[in-house]
């Protein structure tokens, strides 16, 4: 668990770690994957959320899932991604978070992952957390600490407790 000043200051304004789905690259789970292609190539992101009609979240789309659907035997076929639908392709079995101020859960969803989808309670998706926004986060913890903190070693502490 987080200590809870070091989590105070992480998630301090903690609204504004999250990325709000508006602005948030996405594709529908009803488009072909030529243009899911179309839009991570443009993007320049390697893994993107998939909606449905009513904004939930259903799953998430890679450029390697897309290529990996162009390769035929002997050449690459990006007609094959005409043929597909984006529910054909993408991931469904991944972790978002309701409360972003799960730090712990946080935490531990983007050391694998580059971003965390952020989800309300009835799936409908609210944005994202990303590992740059919460490493810029860290770095200034890491920079800015001694001017939130005093901090006394705790052998400092026993030693001084025997006299």
């Amino acid at each position: 668990m987080v200590d809870q000043p070091i989590k105070d200051l992480l998630l301090a304004d903690h609204q504004t770690l999250i990325i709000p789905a508006n602005i948030v690259a996405n594709v529908m789970v009803n488009n072909d994957c030529y243009h899911a292609f179309l839009v991570l190539t443009k993007i320049g992101y390697s893994k993107i959320p998939v909606l449905d009609p009513e904004q939930h979240l259903c799953g998430l789309v890679s450029l390697s899932m897309l290529t990996e659907k162009m390769l035929d035997v002997n050449h690459v076929a990006p007609e094959n991604l005409r043929r597909l639908k984006v529910a054909d392709v993408m991931e469904t079995d991944f972790r978002s978070v309701e409360d972003p101020t799960d730090l712990d859960e946080i935490l531990h969803l983007l050391i694998d992952n580059s971003f965390v989808p952020v989800v309300s309670d009835d799936r409908t998706f609210t944005g994202i957390i990303t590992r740059r926004e919460l490493l810029k986060r860290v770095n200034y913890l890491a920079h800015n600490f001694s001017t939130h903190f005093e901090v006394q070693q705790i052998a400092d502490l026993v030693g001084d407790r025997s006299n």
